[in-house]
């Protein structure tokens, strides 16, 4: 890429949403040039749980969980301390890690004519009324007709999100184990959501016989244990039997956890009537859903695919978009940031685990109420 360069369409970001606006885009004749930083398929801070929303717009998409190995998850386990209850969810979820699916997205983009280009950080955005300028390390800058912004939860200079989240004192963890088999067992078909104190945790299995655990924890907890792995892990095995029992035997696949500092729980992005046209925010720089509800990736994909056919009906009118997608997820965030902030505190922990169990369909009254409707669905995917 030389300095100047200029480009119709430019998608900075090649996870959920931006591979899959990519996808809709080039498979609409509009193919788009995507800059992703990492240059090699990585892991990221995932509870890798796909609704069935999620499982829609892959499909749509072209992508095959069955080929890609992706586990099948009918039921969750809530627990809290030595007790659980058992709740079945109203489909049946899958288990993917995002490595995988990522680069299949990318993989797939890219077979329907999106130039991909990998290893390559933008370190700055600007818009003005008639471009978006994107400053990419080693390329100089390229100029955009329109531009997608998939960057996930962190921000690029010059495009800070406003009141980026309520609770951004949390931090995520993430660690792939190969569990022994009797566990393995133990977990299929199920996620088991553990309650703790200062913060929640989620295991299950993804591909090729992987389990994975994600967590979130306060950071005045991570501090309290030193802001050590190891330590943390052992105090939550120590006061979660369940969880000790699944990691009894197990090999962890990472040399270390992945981590995420100051996630923006509850952002939703409020659009600027005085904001030029042309930047779309995809993603988490629309709106970060607490992980509690497992419909991260399903906003993501949302977002994509509402993002490409809005550009497709309307053109670099981003407002519309805005709009829209602020319509579709902010009551979804709202609530799920509710349940969020109920279950950092003991007696939150406990009235939500009380209520789970006396009324079984309490969680499944939670996990429609925090889905993407199916109207909002069929917008999304009604231009492409």
């Amino acid at each position: 890429m030389s300095e100047g360069r200029a480009e119709e369409i430019v998608i900075v970001g090649g996870g959920l949403a931006g591979a899959s606006a990519a996808s809709i885009l080039a498979g609409a004749g509009r193919p788009a040039l995507l800059i992703e930083r990492d240059a090699e398929p990585r892991h990221k801070v995932c509870g890798e749980f796909l609704s069935i929303e999620a499982q829609t717009y892959l499909a749509h998409l072209g992508i095959d969980l069955d080929a890609l190995g992706a586990s099948r998850i009918s039921h969750l386990r809530l627990i809290q301390g030595r007790s659980m209850t058992k709740v079945r969810l109203p489909f049946v979820a899958r288990g993917l890690s995002r490595r995988i699916l990522d680069e299949a997205l990318l993989q797939q983009a890219q077979s329907r004519g999106a130039r991909i280009i990998r290893g390559q950080a933008v370190k700055s955005i600007s818009v003005d009324p008639s471009k978006v300028r994107i400053d990419v390390a080693s390329s100089g800058q390229i100029s955009a007709a329109t531009a997608f912004l998939a960057t996930g939860k962190h921000d690029v200079r010059g495009m800070k999100r406003v009141h980026a989240g309520a609770m951004d004192d949390l931090i995520g963890f993430k660690m792939h184990y190969h569990l022994a088999e009797e566990q393995q067992q133990a977990l299929e078909g199920a996620v088991e959501v553990t309650l703790f104190s200062g913060g929640y945790a989620g295991l299950q299995m993804v591909e090729q016989y992987v389990a994975n655990l994600c967590l979130v924890v306060s950071r005045q907890c991570f501090e309290q244990v030193g802001r050590s792995w190891d330590t943390l892990l052992d105090r939550i095995i120590g006061g979660c039997p369940y969880i000790a029992e699944r990691l009894q035997g197990a090999r962890a696949l990472f040399e270390r956890p992945l981590s995420i500092f100051q996630i923006p729980y509850g952002f939703v992005h409020a659009p600027d009537p005085n904001e030029p046209q042309g930047l779309f925010r995809l993603g988490d720089q629309v709106g970060v859903i607490p992980s509690f509800t497992g419909e991260g990736m399903s906003i993501a994909l949302h977002s994509g695919c509402l993002a490409a056919s809005t550009f497709l009906a309307h053109g670099r009118v981003s407002s519309i978009y805005h709009g829209r997608i602020r319509s579709d997820i902010h009551r979804s965030i709202r609530l799920a940031s509710i349940l969020n902030r109920a279950v950092r505190h003991a007696a939150g922990q406990r009235a939500v685990f009380h209520l789970c169990r006396i009324w079984p369909a309490a969680m499944r009254h939670v996990t429609t109420l925090t889905r993407v409707q199916e109207a909002s669905m069929s917008r999304a995917l009604s231009a492409s």
